[in-house]
């Protein structure tokens, strides 16, 4: 969005002001298909669950990736008047659960949809055979994250070398075992980590094929990079390797599905913010904004994001420190801004992609009220 439209906006509408352009992310969805156009897209809705994104992605033709009830209640929504047959359809064809460990209770609730989950343990197929035994299972399996934001196969994910005895144990207990997914780590800058992983669900495949057990479908994850900074790979490249593998290993002969939650989140949202405060510390120019880690910069502590600030006004800029309104001093959002050195009170900054893990994590810490959301274009 133009700086002059932002402006505009917060002066209109208060800030901080959380905008998200529905157009965006219309946009990074057509990218997404047009680079994998093989791949059914699973939006991640942990990566910011607001009803209105769902929406769109829904009308664009999106599948949904939940890891919670309320997340499934969220998408299950959308086809709230539709009949039971259709409904069904819908989640039985859409819709995957991809959190490895359930609450029991929400297994009771979903088990009438037949729903497709994943699992890494015996435990889980234990439990699923007692309270969901309906379910259709996805295996997910650990892989490198190397070089990703945030890692994750320390806490999910079956290690290759017991995944084909897992496979059988759920066949055993009467599962449909449906499929194999990873994830390479969120925000992955490492091509490789795909490379490999592929390379394990192959090998997987065809020992899980040796005991008569078919897998029909391979869940590639998320973790596709956005630009927040010249590390990350283009799309395009991404995609040529990605998918030059997938026809190599395994020909066109399974659904393949992919989980982007940042990638189709991240750029669409802008948050603009306020100085309530400046000072000098040690040297440098410190400006406190009416926002922080505790709100909608979340990222920076749970994601290991890093945001950056841009000024309305120009000027001779300097090396700033940008800091939350909260009493803790752990609310440093960021210590290496290059900004104008002498901003005033009541000025304003803008924080361009932060749409993904950041409003959904933000709190009320202290009593400060999180950012209003306006969807643009929507």
């Amino acid at each position: 969005m133009k700086e002059e439209l932002l402006i505009k906006l917060a002066r209109e509408q208060g800030t901080p002001l959380f905008i998200v352009d529905h157009e965006e992310i219309r946009e990074n969805y057509r990218r997404f298909k047009e680079a994998f156009p093989t791949v059914q897209v699973y939006y991640a809705v942990k990566a910011n669950s607001a009803m209105e994104i769902i929406k769109t992605l829904f009308d664009l033709g999106s599948s949904f990736d939940v890891a919670s009830y309320e997340e499934f209640r969220e998408v299950k929504s959308l086809v709230k008047d539709w009949d039971n047959k259709k409904r069904r359809d819908f989640i039985f064809n859409r819709v995957i659960y991809s959190n490895t460990i359930k609450r029991i209770e929400t297994l009771g609730k979903i088990k009438t949809f037949r729903p497709l989950v994943t699992f890494d343990n015996q435990d889980e197929i234990i439990k699923l055979k007692e309270h969901c035994a309906t379910a259709r299972l996805v295996l997910r399996v650990k892989v490198s994250d190397k070089d990703s934001l945030s890692e994750l196969n320390s806490k999910f994910g079956a290690s290759p070398e017991e995944a084909v005895g897992l496979i059988q144990k759920a066949r055993d207990m009467g599962f449909s075992v449906e499929g194999i997914s990873f994830h390479v780590g969120s925000q992955c800058i490492n091509v490789d980590n795909y490379v490999q992983a592929l390379g394990i669900v192959e090998n997987i495949s065809r020992k899980a094929a040796q005991r008569g057990i078919e897998i029909k479908l391979v869940d590639i994850g998320g973790g596709f990079p956005v630009a927040y900074d010249s590390r990350a790979p283009q799309l395009k490249i991404l995609a040529g390797v990605v998918n030059s593998e997938i026809r190599r290993l395994f020909n066109n002969r399974l659904k393949i599905i992919a989980e982007p939650g940042r990638f189709m989140a991240a750029t669409s949202a802008t948050l603009v913010t306020q100085i309530i405060g400046k000072s000098r510390r040690g040297g440098k120019r410190f400006y406190y904004i009416n926002d922080g880690v505790y709100q909608t910069f979340s990222g920076v502590v749970f994601d290991r994001c890093q945001y950056h600030f841009h000024s309305f006004k120009k000027g001779r800029t300097e090396e700033c420190a940008v800091v939350g309104q909260t009493c803790d001093g752990f609310d440093k959002i960021s210590l290496i801004e290059e900004l104008p050195a002498e901003l005033n009170i009541g000025d304003y900054l803008f924080t361009r992609n932060i749409g993904a893990y950041s409003i959904v994590s933000s709190t009320n810490f202290n009593g400060f009220p999180q950012a209003k959301i306006l969807h643009w274009n929507y």
